[in-house]
């Protein structure tokens, strides 16, 4: 009899295990976020757009003629990242920056047909796609973070487009999508529900990323916090943020990096927390024709934090060019 009463009592916990597993996430309610506005609000006087892979691209463009600067910011940024070094680039050619899918004022859309537009393939069609808007033949791809592993993905394919590689701070080694085990929990219906609101934290704790992204926090001025900010006013970002994430996925580059031609120039902050500064020292070593710039009191963005010792180590590396 006690068994019995056992197993019953046992029965029923796991069945209401089982509906708080199944059917709770969908009883949490996900409402639009809050104080969103049209991208056409958020957009800066200089801000240009443009139709690429179905999508409207935001984008900023300086100086004139070659050499030929894409500038690929990281995760959570947005070409606001580069706002420190963009014109000093332009008096030596073009520069062009532009938001990622999921990121800044470039489109976001809820749905599509074909290629993931968040997925690296797509990124990497798109970076096609704007040096064919622009007739740009080579140029030189220079990538923060994640924005890096694109550049290198997207060398690979196509090496003939692209005259070097200015990887800053380059997350090769840190993979992507996280842990393995993680995503076929991430495509389940009840993540799928959850995934938005859960993406929303990045409001709150986006300081302290930030904080952690300088090797000097004290340097982080309000301009900087509203550059960073800004996007999470625009519409839909939540959800493109959770599309994003879902699309991840290990970028394999690790297999690859003895399979690189095209000049390469490292350049690390020597205090970055998030992509540490041995990883980016590591690369440098590992790939071919590559130099190394390890920038002093700099964390992950660099060319944000040290901006003249930013440029003046793509100048050098722009000599050995020439």
């Amino acid at each position: 009899m006690k068994k019995r009463r056992f197993l019953r009592g046992l029965g029923i916990t796991l069945l209401v295990l089982l509906f708080i597993v199944l059917v709770g996430p969908f009883l949490v309610p996900v409402p639009p976020a809050e104080g969103t506005r049209p991208v056409s609000e958020l957009a800066d006087p200089d801000s240009k757009f443009v139709w690429i892979s179905n999508l409207n691209i935001h984008y900023k463009i300086m100086g004139r003629g070659e050499p030929v600067f894409v500038l690929l910011h990281g995760f959570g940024a947005s070409l606001y990242s580069w706002h420190a070094v963009m014109e000093p680039l332009s008096q030596i050619g073009t520069v062009i920056a532009y938001d990622r899918p999921a990121f800044g004022l470039t489109e976001r859309p809820m749905t599509w047909s074909g290629e993931n537009p968040y997925g690296s393939q797509a990124n990497e069609d798109l970076l096609l796609g704007l040096l064919d808007h622009f007739n740009v033949n080579k140029a030189i791809l220079v990538g923060n973070s994640a924005g890096g592993t694109i550049s290198m993905q997207f060398a690979l394919q196509h090496p003939e487009r692209v005259q070097a590689l200015i990887l800053v701070d380059p997350a090769v080694y840190e993979g992507g999508g996280g842990p393995s085990w993680m995503r076929p929990l991430y495509r389940t219906p009840q993540m799928q529900h959850l995934g938005p609101l859960m993406v929303r934290s990045i409001q709150n704790r986006g300081l302290e990323i930030i904080k952690m992204a300088w090797h000097d926090p004290s340097k982080i001025t309000q301009e900087t916090l509203d550059g960073y900010t800004r996007p999470l006013h625009a519409e839909d970002w939540d959800r493109a943020l959770w599309y994003f994430t879902l699309a991840s996925e290990d970028t394999g580059l690790t297999d690859h990096l003895k399979d690189f031609n095209v000049p390469i120039l490292v350049i690390t902050g020597d205090d970055d927390r998030i992509v540490p500064t041995a990883n980016s020292i590591k690369l440098a070593g590992e790939l071919q024709n590559a130099q190394l710039a390890v920038i002093q009191e700099a964390g992950h963005v660099p060319h944000e934090e040290q901006p003249a010792a930013f440029l003046q180590a793509v100048e050098e590396f722009l000599s050995t060019l020439r």
